[in-house]
This record gives structure tokens, sequence and C-alpha cells, in this order.
């Protein structure tokens, strides 16, 4: 080994040690000295689908979300994986599934974690009858298969349905494939969930939680969780990562779909729209994060030859897909059955307007090193030989375009479900979205009710002789929608975070216990208040 590799080793061993080690303080003087107070509710978490082996930005939400609300006075509860899954999301290897998780390192850093409050751990035990029931099904058959509870009700757990989401968002892909390799990770999926669902119900009737909180809802094994809380008629509040740096967004909804209640009164006041546009000037120059990973390391403009091209053209519209395989699509998927049905849509109208320049740009999640798809855009541009026509342009994953200047040149813009569309609104142009999108439920932008209503609305906007003006209230709710998306929904927990040596991680900050308070920490007073009184998990304004 180099010298330069072995310093490298031993600042990342002296980075972890330094992370445990604060972990250790932090932990030890909240479970020291927070103490329960009489009729606050008990709080019980369960994040197995957020790590294995370090902190990432939602494992550190979830532990000092915990912390804060013991530090508050409310009963803290884990429930706590020990090996319990035969395969679990982020222990899936997806090129050797039969390969089994790393149970034994993410137990340790459970167990630095989990150490500030009472923890019910659950280890791994097969159904046999189970398991015999799921030998020889298909995926089409095993993503529809049900299972009876054990119960006096007897319910039906829809266990197919649950895993569905892990099992492409492990595999990469949104179509799966019906071999060996893909059944047998659906099978111990489905195998885990159910042996999770038994778990969790004696971790509910041991534990008697009030409140139930969840990593995001999506995922098998929190998913599982969710069912069978709510099915008890417990509250559960599922979390995701926020849009500004370090920041978490809690829901009593789905924390995907970032579900958000702006009152009908709120408009933005000078100071709230000098903020907004303070920061709409950055990200429009590529200066921003999400979950610590930042897309953009430079951004170029358009340069000669692409307006030598544009120039042979009535008309622009850029393309915007997203990732087919990310959590986001459960609930995008609403009008087209995915997004590769909406591409081909497009696909057809670009091939009846050769006057129109269509621009269809990848999104930068796609190819990220670790997570690239295995069901891609540039694959489908490649299978149907789009990029080769004259009115089209491919712009991939890696490449640092400027949307935003692509979005100025264009008569109008498509999107599936991305950020990109309600950046659009913003920056007053038409945008047509094929997706359910988070801001969609809001007037931004068009989002027609069927494939046939989005083909007749396209041709409408691609006939027409002016530009398209976007209607004025659609900008305002755009404004109303970033400002509450960025500063009442986006839960601040920078104050006790930094970037850890590995890139996508997070290590504690130094802080005292009592910090963690809600009377100085404003994330745990409206996580507290929103418990306790079911306030909006909302900030207040400064």
């Amino acid at each position: 080994m180099s010298k330069r590799g072995l310093f490298n080793r031993v600042n990342l061993a002296l980075d972890e040690w330094k992370g445990h080690w604060r972990l250790f303080q932090a932990t030890r003087q909240i479970a020291g000295k927070a103490r329960p107070k009489p009729g606050k509710p008990t709080v019980a978490f369960f994040i197995a689908s957020t790590r294995l082996s370090h902190m990432s930005l939602n494992a550190a939400f979830a532990y000092l979300s915990a912390c804060g609300l013991q530090v508050a006075g409310m009963p803290v509860v884990y429930f706590g994986c020990q090996g319990g899954m035969s395969r679990c999301v982020l222990g899936t290897d997806k090129d050797q599934p039969q390969r089994l998780p790393p149970c034994k390192e993410c137990t340790a850093e459970s167990q630095r974690l989990f150490a500030h409050a009472p923890t019910l751990w659950f280890t791994y035990q097969e159904d046999k009858r189970l398991a015999q029931l799921l030998e020889n099904r298909s995926v089409q058959e095993m993503s529809q298969f049900t299972y009876i509870l054990d119960s006096p009700s007897n319910e039906i757990i829809p266990l197919g349905e649950l895993t569905l989401p892990s099992l492409r968002w492990a595999l990469r892909r949104h179509h799966l494939l019906d071999d060996e390799s893909t059944r047998f990770l659906f099978r111990q999926y489905i195998l885990s969930a159910w042996h999770v669902a038994n778990e969790f119900r004696n971790f509910l009737d041991k534990a008697e939680p009030d409140v139930v909180v969840v990593f995001n809802g999506i995922l098998y094994p929190e998913a599982t969780a969710r069912w069978i809380a709510r099915r008890r008629g417990l509250r559960v509040i599922t979390q995701e990562v926020g849009f500004q740096p370090f920041s978490a967004f809690f829901s009593d909804g789905d924390a995907t779909a970032y579900p958000i209640e702006i009152p009908e009164e709120f408009e933005l006041n000078p100071e709230q729209n000098a903020r907004l546009d303070g920061y709409l000037e950055q990200r429009f120059q590529g200066k921003f994060s999400m979950a610590g990973i930042r897309f953009w390391p430079e951004m170029r403009g358009l340069d000669e030859a692409f307006n030598q091209r544009a120039a042979k053209f009535r008309q622009i519209v850029p393309v915007f897909s997203n990732v087919i395989y990310d959590t986001s699509q459960v609930h995008a998927n609403s009008v087209f059955p995915h997004m590769f049905a909406w591409l081909d849509l497009v696909k057809e109208i670009a091939q009846v307007h050769p006057e129109t320049l269509f621009v269809i740009r990848a999104h930068p999640d796609e190819l990220r090193p670790g997570k690239e798809s295995r069901e891609s855009v540039p694959e489908w541009v490649d299978k149907i030989g789009i990029a080769g026509w004259p009115n089209v342009i491919f712009v991939n994953a890696t490449e640092y375009l400027s949307s935003y200047e692509l979005i100025q040149r264009s008569k109008f813009v498509m999107v599936y479900n991305s950020s990109i569309g309600l950046e659009a609104a913003l920056m007053g142009k038409a945008v047509i979205c094929g997706g359910n999108a988070r801001y969609t439920a809001y007037p931004t932008v068009f989002f027609p009710e069927s494939p046939s209503a989005y083909r007749e609305l396209a041709e409408q906007y691609l006939n027409a002789e002016k530009l398209i003006e976007l209607p004025a209230e659609f900008i305002r709710q755009a404004r109303r929608f970033m400002y509450y998306q960025l500063y009442r929904a986006s839960l601040p927990f920078g104050e006790f975070l930094e970037p850890d040596a590995l890139p996508g991680y997070v290590r504690l900050k130094r802080f005292r216990w009592d910090s963690l308070a809600p009377e100085y920490f404003q994330t745990v007073k409206v996580l507290s208040e929103g418990i306790e009184h079911s306030q909006p998990f909302l900030l207040q304004e400064d």
C-alpha cells in the first residue's frame, strides 16, 4: 500500500473513531439525564432501511428526533433488527441476491444508535409453510400475494404489494425479470415482511406505544410495520429527507409524496420573496444538494453547436424524466402505468412534429455511482433510436447542461414528476406533468387526467402560434409551495450534524444533551407539539 493510501486509511479510521466517540458521549448523557414526564405519549421508532454500518442522514434524523423527544419528556422505545430479515433492502446485493446481508456490522451500529432508549430486538425465523406456498410462484403471482394474519379478525395482509416497491428499488428497475434470481429475492422479501409483521405485533403488545415513527413507509420493513400499526388504530408518522441541507420532512401521510398543507390566506411578504429569490438564484446555478449528494459539480450553458441546431426549428420543448425505481414513483404512476409509458407517448408526439426540437434529459441521479439504474432512459433512447432523429437531442445524466437555460428557451416544458417542473413554473413556463408530483396538488402545472388528454394538450400547445402564457395563479401557487417546502416543512438538524469522510454519510458534532430540549431546538419543539398536540410538522416564522 502506498503512503497516500495508508494515510487515507488512517484518516478514515480516525474519523470513524471520532464519530463513534461523539455518539457514545451524546447517548450516555441522554440515557443518564433525560427522564419521562407523566402523561406524555410513548413513541416507538423503527428504522431498518436507512443505513447499514455508517450513519446516514435519515438514520441521524431518527436518532436526534428520538433523543430530542426523550429530552422533552416522552418515553421512547425502539423496535430493533438483529438479523431479523432473511434479506433486507440495503443489505441486498443486486448482482448476488443469495449473498447474506452484513447483519453483524449493522447490528453493531444499531446498538450504538439505540443505546439511549429501551430496544426490543427481533431475529429471523423462516415460516416453513409460507416458504412452501411461495416456492413455485412467478414474479407476477408474488406481486399479488396475500396471506391471512393469525388474529381474531383474520385480516388479509398484502405481502406482495408491501414488498414490490422494495424489490424494484433494490434491483434498480421497474419491469422485473421473471428469472430465478428475482424470484428468490422476492420470496425472501415476502418471508421477511411476514416475519416483521408478526414480530411487530408482539412489539406493540409489549411496548404499547401511542405513536409509531418510521422511515418513508415505502420500503418493506417500515411499510409492513406501518400497515400493522394502522390496523391497530395507531398514529404512524413517516420521515424523509427535506429540501434543505441536513433537514428532514415528517408527515402523518406518505412522506415520499411530501404532502404539504398551505393555508389559503398565506402570501409571501417582501422579506420572504427576497429569501426565496436568493435560494432560486443559487439553485439555477446548480449550487444545491439533496440527501447529502451534490448532483451538479459544474453546469454549462447552451453552446454554439446547440444554438445553430436549435435555429433550424420553430420551437424547443425540453422533456425531463425521473428515476424509474425511485420510491416517489409509487405515487407518480397514477395517469401512466410507469414513466416509460409516458416517454413512449412523448416519442409519438415528437414523431409527428418535425418542426419542434425535443430535448430529452435524463435525471442526474440515474447514473449515480452505486445506484445506477438498470432500466434507464439512455437504454430506452438506444432501443428506439430516438437520439438519431433530426428533431431530438438526448442529454445524458452525466452531461451537466443547464436545464434552466433550456427552460428559458422553451415554448413549454414536459416533465414526469421531477422537481424541475415546479422550478419551470417559477420561471413562468407552462409545464405539462405526466406523473403525480408533490406540487400537482396545487395549481402550479397542467396535469391531464389521462394519456389521451395529455396528448391533446401537448398538441394544442405545439400548434399554438404564440408562446404559452402561464396563469398568474400558477406562479403564485408555485412560489407559495416552494417557500413552504423549503422554509416551513424542512426541519433543520444541521446544528448537530456534519459531513462524514465517507460521501453521503454524516456524523454528530459535539453538543450538550440539553441543547436538544424543545426550548432550545426548534425542530424538537415542532416534533413534540406535533406528536403530543397534533400540530402540523411545520416551522414557525422567525
